[in-house]
């Protein structure tokens, strides 16, 4: 099978989470979208169609993809998948025996289609949208399962059920051998509290004494060379990421740690991208953390109102009602949160911020490059120092900040700059309307 993941038009709505990456990187679940279906599908071949100014990184990224390639779209037919499809087990299967006659849609929004090298000359990279519907009402439309994700809350709110299928496929598919292990083998110190047969963990990761796991609601995956410190409790569902280190934390159900995480404290219902620190304690409740953040000690976020209404998150400046409850925040990569920084209910904060507590909760929008210094919202972050501390974090972790990476960050300060001024002459008015005491 060829296959190619697409964004259309609604990617744009996962700001701020998906300045860096494209939709299909998104965690929801055990992973991402694009490692499940390489990881379950037959696929021989893959590529992807992204916002442009994504390309040069994920082309360094994944070489062996073909990124906007139109060209390589002409060498034989390739299955054409939704970037914001969160599947289940059926529709995944579904997906082995497309045929060229139909288009899979999920409430009118296209999910996948196969096709045919001939129609390639229909399809345009600045009118991709439009060229595939087009495409779509030719075929015969039939009804797909699973859900679309239109925003970030989506996929926090879906990820407990993700959790549940991915754990589900990873049972009934190659993934199931020898490399895992089961309760029997963890250690006399190590609790299970419900089903083992809820339980995965690698053998490369190491289970302290004292560990408690509890999968009375759901299964909980622990993959290689992760870390579980004494006095650590995991409720399922929850998967734990490769090198992941938990130290004295209680994770509640619903929660995603990827790789390569340092976490202490509460998370309940969070998906921490990966390379998030979170070390000590304090409280993350029904957010998504991006790569590179830092969550100083005793960082905080409150996910529920006072009054119990719906929570309202402001992305890229203009307020959405998520129309749900609990709803936490957003945090784009790069930015640094110092100790006892509080967030509001439904935060939405851009990339590489810098965010300095005054014992108050913090402002729901903060856009990207800005910071709070003394409780006030402004811009004055050094870009130049910005990327010299980025590229100094990554090495910590022994990974390479590249050029590609510091052009990307470059293009999002400027394409965030309208989100930055409207937000800062807002604040300049809410100041100048507050009477002097």
């Amino acid at each position: 099978m060829r296959l190619a993941l697409f964004e259309d038009q609604a990617a744009s709505g996962f700001a701020p989470i998906a300045w860096m990456r494209p939709v299909c990187e998104l965690l929801c679940g055990q992973t991402s979208l694009r490692e499940r279906l390489l990881k379950y599908l037959s696929v021989a071949e893959w590529g992807a169609f992204v916002r442009p100014f994504l390309a040069e990184t994920y082309r360094e990224a994944q070489p062996q993809a073909a990124i906007n390639d139109l060209e390589w779209l002409t060498h034989e037919p390739t299955l054409l998948v939704n970037a914001r499809w969160l599947p289940d087990v059926p529709g995944l299967q579904r997906l082995e025996h497309v045929r060229l006659e139909e288009a899979g849609v999920i409430d009118q929004s296209l999910v996948w289609l196969r096709l045919h090298p001939d129609e390639v000359p229909l399809l345009s990279l600045e009118n991709w949208d439009d060229a595939l519907l087009s495409l779509a009402r030719t075929r015969q439309l039939t009804a797909t399962t699973g859900r679309m994700a239109t925003r970030p809350w989506d996929l926090v709110l879906h990820n407990g059920n993700q959790l549940r299928i991915d754990f589900q496929l990873r049972r009934s598919g190659t993934l199931r051998s020898s490399r895992l292990r089961g309760a029997h083998s963890l250690g006399a110190n190590v609790a299970v509290v419900g089903d083992v047969a809820n339980l995965e963990v690698d053998p490369t990761a190491r289970l302290d004494p004292f560990v408690v796991l509890d999968t009375r609601h759901g299964p909980i995956s622990i993959d290689a060379g992760a870390m579980i410190q004494p006095f650590t409790r995991i409720e399922g569902p929850c998967h734990i990421g490769a090198g992941a280190q938990l130290f004295r934390a209680n994770v509640r159900e619903g929660t995603t740690i990827g790789p390569d995480c340092r976490v202490g404290g509460e998370v309940e219902e969070s998906i921490l991208h990966g390379f998030v620190n979170k070390y000590h304690d304090g409280f993350l409740g029904h957010s998504y953390v991006c790569p590179w953040v830092n969550l100083g000690a005793l960082t905080t976020n409150s996910d529920l109102k006072n009054d119990y209404s719906n929570v309202s998150v402001p992305l890229e400046g203009f307020s959405i009602n998520t129309g749900s409850t609990k709803v936490g925040s957003f945090i784009g990569d790069h930015t640094k949160a110092a100790l006892a920084t509080l967030f509001n209910t439904g935060s939405s904060i851009g990339v590489m911020c810098m965010l300095l507590p005054a014992g108050e909760l913090l402002p729901k929008h903060v856009p990207s490059f800005c910071r709070i210094w003394h409780g006030v919202l402004d811009d004055q972050i050094d870009l130049a120092t910005g990327i010299e501390t980025a590229r100094a974090v990554l090495g910590r972790r022994k990974q390479v900040f590249t050029p590609a990476q510091e052009r990307l960050l470059r293009h999002v300060f400027k394409l965030t700059q309208a989100e930055r001024e409207t937000a800062l002459h807002r604040n300049r008015e809410k100041r100048r309307a507050v009477p002097a005491t």
